[in-house]
């Protein structure tokens, strides 16, 4: 059972939507029979009317029935039908510049398509095909095409379009292309929420949650520190731990071999590095890695180092807590970071 503390504190995480929380709890409304994800859009049931559970097998087995609103059964923010379709159709021909017509010859409504598109991916359906066509754009260029041939098979008759296009996607001209790297965005569904994951095709940079306060500014900083363009796309590493993520979630495994590229300091590398020898299920305070690295009087240098890393759950800065035992903050929501300690605790101790 969920304690009196937590269940007021999930009411409230379910009168404000709260993203964090999602995986969480549900909530099993006795009035209507119905159990629910914290972001349900539904109106609010009272605090009374409320059943707060773990697991969505546990809503089922008190008897509730899953919401047709919110869906509690699938992920968070999973793909639509019309995201699909659209996907399909620029992967058929990417060269393709929308009109409404084609959007009507799908039976899909623009706005429709703008507004899914908007909460999926950060960007409208017109942007995400221009990404695309960017991309193979980039990737002829950097295969020793002529710019001229690369506008041409993307579907752009003017070449100042063109180029304003390519610079406000790559964040470079097509002409100083050549020397510019170029980084991989994917969408990562998991059992707390929708992550983003960018890397290139090497090792994994980011690593976040898609509702984390400062994310946008990340994703800014590592352009600039990078000098890469950063387009949707598919790499190994992405696809790599995109699997070991869904083995993490499930239960299955608390290991992570995805390649990882961490840029920063040496001192925060550093703290980074000693995050990764924290054995999964325990935890660690600011003060014992600051001494870990031999910097005892750095504990807040460290706290800033656990604050700016990139790499979510990969890199364990959630297993860092106070030294009175107080979980302290987490860019991705305490709720999180409790929810990941009490995971990984769980899955060692079924393997003791």
């Amino acid at each position: 059972m969920v304690s009196n503390e937590l269940q007021l504190e999930y009411y409230q995480a379910l009168l404000k939507k709260r993203t964090e929380y999602e995986g969480i709890f549900y909530v099993g409304v006795k009035t209507t029979g119905v159990f629910c994800r914290p972001t349900c859009p539904a109106r609010k049931p009272k605090f009374e009317n409320c059943e707060f559970y773990e697991t969505a097998q546990q809503a089922l087995l008190a008897s509730f029935r899953p919401c047709k609103r919110c869906k509690p059964l699938s992920h968070p923010n999973s793909v639509s039908e019309v995201v699909k379709k659209l996907v399909e159709a620029v992967e058929e021909h990417p060269e393709k510049r929308w009109k409404d017509k084609d959007f009507q010859d799908l039976s899909i409504d623009s706005s429709t398509a703008r507004r899914q598109f908007k909460k999926r991916f950060g960007m409208t359906f017109v942007e995400y095909a221009r990404a695309r066509r960017m991309g193979i754009a980039m990737k002829q260029i950097r295969s020793g095409s002529m710019v001229l041939d690369a506008q041409l098979t993307t579907g752009y008759e003017s070449s100042s379009g063109f180029r304003d296009a390519f610079s406000r996607i790559m964040g470079t001209s097509p002409a100083l292309s050549q020397s510019n790297q170029v980084l991989k965005a994917a969408w990562i569904d998991t059992k707390l929420g929708p992550m983003i994951g960018i890397s290139d095709e090497e090792a994994l940079y980011l690593l976040e949650f898609v509702d984390r306060r400062g994310l946008e500014l990340e994703v800014e900083r590592l352009r600039e520190k990078t000098k890469a363009a950063i387009i949707p796309g598919s790499t190994m590493p992405l696809c790599k731990i995109e699997e070991e993520l869904r083995f993490y979630f499930n239960g299955e495994s608390l290991e992570f071999h995805t390649p990882l590229h961490m840029i920063g300091s040496p001192f925060q590398r550093s703290v980074w590095e000693e995050l990764q020898k924290i054995p999964s299920g325990e935890t660690r305070s600011y003060t014992e890695v600051a001494e870990s690295i031999g910097k005892p009087s750095a504990v807040r240098a460290v706290a800033r180092a656990n604050g700016y890393n990139q790499l979510a759950v990969v890199v364990p800065c959630h297993r860092v807590i106070r030294v009175n035992g107080d979980l302290a903050g987490y860019g991705g929501g305490i709720a999180r970071k409790k929810w990941l300690i009490d995971h990984e605790k769980k899955m060692m101790e079924r393997k003791q």
